[in-house]
């Protein structure tokens, strides 16, 4: 039974950080689209943090309506929220790793003033920030600062996909989001690459 996330990171730093910022991506092994991180900054003075929050968990395991829910609810309890971006043509050029910094960072620049400390899901670490940080193995269902900017990249993506499916309805992009299903693969031996595509990632066999 997978666990849900909770405040125990969070708790053991508030007392010396009180700007703690969660973050987490959607989108990093998708063939098509971009890479999305979201960043938020949970209120440590809240009194019913866990129980207003208790829906909140890894966005992998909400259906997309449960996240189009929590979606408004978290970003009126966050101190602060932010969602960044990389395209597929930078994911091509400077590979997925630091096309994924690249959106961090700028979901970071959404903040008005940088946070005390990062709490990150695992391989998202941001070395060339100042900053003390932690990357917690499965963090989206271990913080819920980490779950809960899981699910702003998470909605804020496939709201992207479903936008882009308009203009290359041959793909079904709403359907897979991108990501190598059957039909996109299939799609993709057809017709060939689209300029959202990441040409540098390779089909399965």
């Amino acid at each position: 039974m997978t666990s849900l996330p909770d405040l125990s990171y969070e708790q053991q730093l508030w007392a010396a950080c009180n700007q703690i910022a969660g973050l987490d991506e959607a989108g990093r092994g998708a063939l098509a689209g971009p890479v999305c991180v979201g960043a938020v900054i949970l209120p440590p003075d809240h009194p019913n943090l866990l129980q207003t929050l208790s829906g909140v968990r890894d966005s992998k395991q909400l259906t997309p309506r449960e996240r189009s829910q929590l979606m408004p609810l978290i970003k009126d309890i966050v101190i602060v929220w932010g969602i960044g971006f990389a395209s597929a043509e930078e994911i091509d050029r400077m590979g997925i790793v630091p096309a994924t910094r690249l959106a961090a960072n700028r979901a970071l620049e959404m903040f008005p003033t940088l946070p005390d400390y990062l709490l990150t899901d695992f391989r998202l670490e941001l070395p060339e920030l100042d900053i003390p940080q932690t990357a917690i193995v499965k963090g989206d269902q271990r913080s819920l600062s980490i779950a809960s900017a899981s699910i702003l990249a998470k909605t804020a993506r496939d709201e992207f996909m479903n936008r882009l499916d308009s203009e290359y309805p041959e793909y079904g992009f709403a359907r897979h989001k991108g990501y190598g299903t059957k039909l996109h693969s299939l799609r993709i031996k057809e017709l060939g690459h689209s300029p959202l595509h990441r040409k540098t990632f390779k089909l399965k066999k």
